[in-house]
């Protein structure tokens, strides 16, 4: 299947991807980072997989789904010659273990349905021991245990679980899947029913806080479910994507694992959630943030695990043939490692924006900030890594640049808005040299245009965030220029690439192309509006919405070449500007 295939569904500490065609071919728990119990997603149904649907030996797609309103319930319906099936799929509000709960009904005739299970632990590596107990089948290796209820017999054969079974009008079935540590006793089985009405009012009262109200409310608020879908509640982390090693160049080697918290997704998507009115999402992450940065200024690294994790170590899993087979796949994430300087901005706009919003005062938060201000003051001139964690060498990235003297922008603003102690005229005037010097290395004067580094004459879409961020006013002629030079370069079939991907640009140090960003057309968009052509951006703007799935849903990229989605899915990165933009537009 392709990307845009999947729905996601989730819990809030996990997620799982849900095929049109009823299979489950993604899910990692108990955590979003942990081993995958399906992972056919980067193999076959050999690697885990859970299939439901109409028995037809070609498993043939939903002829429609949706989500159950505003909520992260998936139904999904098929009309066969003999009636139509409903499944819901859902992961209700976690209590002590992480369930997947999926439902069969009968919507109207009498309509013949197969399952197949395929359990699969540590990404599809462990092929478990199966036994059945109690009317129920447990499944066991090495520290996971899964308990499966089946309202139908299913019977084993070639280390799978099948069954038939036919369905009326009226008929329902509800299948419980439920994880737990395999040293520990048989979980307490929950009611389906009363989880599917918890987990729609939860998501209604949820949906209820939003204040957007403009004319693009459905596509921001399934843009908000699937954020919300993407924090770890235990902790309030917020993961990039629930997926790992989706290519972003279909067949190539550019595979990452996005399973965890990157500071710069995280801020970029509390930006978004408290514009629309989600305060206590930045409560929870400024919490987070505190714990899993705790030490030295100087130490302060780009991703955490979901609970702050710092060990990250990246490995190749050499038995999976990966997406479309590409390959390496990868778990953990070497980029952790890297000297990214923009983050240091991101963080400090997003602890700023979360006071001005509201969010009571903080003693260690103002702490934090300033070691972090004072880790710019003697860092803000290294090269670095950047925004697209190239492994390349390091460059005196304009984005980078413009992202510090971000971070002592909002310094100096949080210090005249509360009164905070600190060396006010000092930063003044840190913040005035940082802006002098990009002035003047970041910017081409003969093609009017910054530049993506110093002495560079290539361009970079992150520099579309320039007048987005207040670096300039939008009708400086240097904004323009640039705005109008990414438009004319970097655009291929009408989307925004990142930088240009060429055999004699060594930028990011790896082989293969990849597709456009779909964060830097949404940019664009916002950035045309900004500079006076509105009819232009909602035009970019309604021909970015309309590359949404039939659920909503947006992965990392968008590939002209083959006309599909690429990249890990659903995609934070893609989402938190598709909110940004919409609410600029209206």
């Amino acid at each position: 299947m392709w990307i845009e295939d999947y729905a996601l569904i989730g819990d809030m500490q996990s997620a799982a991807l849900v095929g049109r065609n009823g299979s489950i071919d993604w899910l990692c728990l108990p955590r979003f980072d942990s081993p995958s119990c399906f992972g056919a997603l980067l193999g076959d149904k050999k690697n885990g997989q859970w299939w439901i649907g109409p028995a037809h030996a070609e498993r043939p797609h939903a002829t429609r789904r949706r989500y159950r309103g505003e909520t992260l319930v998936l139904e999904s319906e098929w009309d066969t010659p003999t009636g139509t099936v409903r499944v819901t799929d859902f992961m209700p509000t976690r209590h002590t273990n992480p369930d997947l709960v999926r439902i069969v009904e009968g919507v109207s005739g009498t309509v013949e349905m197969a399952t197949e299970i395929r359990i699969r632990f540590d990404y599809g590596r462990i092929v478990p021991w199966v036994r059945r107990s109690d009317g129920l089948l447990q499944a066991v290796g090495g520290p996971d245990s899964v308990w499966l209820h089946s309202p139908v017999p299913l019977e084993g054969s070639d280390y799978a679980h099948r069954a038939r079974f036919e369905v009326s009008e009226g008929d329902s079935m509800a299948f419980v899947f439920t994880w737990h540590p395999s040293h520990e006793p048989k979980p307490v089985e929950i009611d389906p029913y009363e989880q599917l009405a918890e987990t729609d009012a939860l998501w209604a009262e949820w949906v209820e806080q939003c204040t957007y109200q403009g004319p693009w409310r459905d596509a921001v608020v399934r843009s908000l479910i699937t954020l919300k879908a993407l924090t770890y509640a235990p902790t309030g982390g917020i993961v990039a994507a629930p997926t790992t090693s989706l290519p972003e160049d279909l067949g190539g080697v550019r595979n990452w694992d996005y399973r965890y918290c990157w500071l710069r997704d995280a801020t970029m998507t509390l930006d978004a959630l408290i514009g629309a009115g989600y305060l206590e999402e930045a409560g929870a992450w400024r919490s987070w943030l505190l714990r899993a940065i705790a030490g030295r200024a100087q130490d302060l690294q780009i991703m955490y695990g979901v609970a702050g994790e710092r060990r990250l170590t990246e490995l190749e899993l050499d038995w999976l043939p990966g997406y479309e087979n590409s390959r390496p796949v990868r778990i953990g994430n070497g980029a952790v490692d890297q000297l990214q300087l923009d983050v240091y901005g991101e963080v400090m706009n997003s602890l700023h924006l979360s006071r001005v919003s509201g969010l009571e005062a903080d003693h260690r938060a103002w702490t934090l900030q300033f070691e972090l201000i004072s880790y710019v003051e003697a860092h803000w001139g290294d090269p670095d890594e950047g925004l697209w964690e190239v492994r390349g060498p390091r460059r005196h990235f304009v984005h980078s640049k413009v992202m510090c003297w971000v971070a002592v922008d909002r310094a100096v603003k949080q210090v005249e808005a509360f009164g905070k102690a600190a060396p006010l005229t000092r930063w003044r005037d840190l913040r005035d040299r940082i802006h002098a010097e990009i002035c003047d290395k970041g910017f081409d004067p003969v093609r009017g245009t910054f530049t993506q580094s110093y002495g560079s004459r290539e361009l970079d879409a992150a520099l579309l965030l320039i007048p987005i961020v207040g670096f300039l006013p939008p009708e400086d002629p240097r904004v323009v220029g640039t705005v109008e030079a990414i438009q004319r370069e970097l655009m291929v079939e009408g989307f925004v690439l990142r930088y240009p991907v060429s055999p004699d640009n060594d930028v990011d140090g790896l082989p293969g192309g990849e597709g456009a960003f779909l964060a830097c057309s949404f940019w664009l968009a916002e950035a045309l509006a900004m500079i006076g052509r509105k009819d232009e951006a909602v035009e970019l703007f309604e021909r970015l919405l309309s590359l949404r799935n039939d659920v909503g849903l947006l992965a990392e990229e968008y590939d002209p070449r083959y006309g599909r989605m690429v990249g890990n899915f659903p995609q934070a990165f893609s989402h938190v500007p598709l909110i940004h933009t919409a609410r600029a537009l209206s």
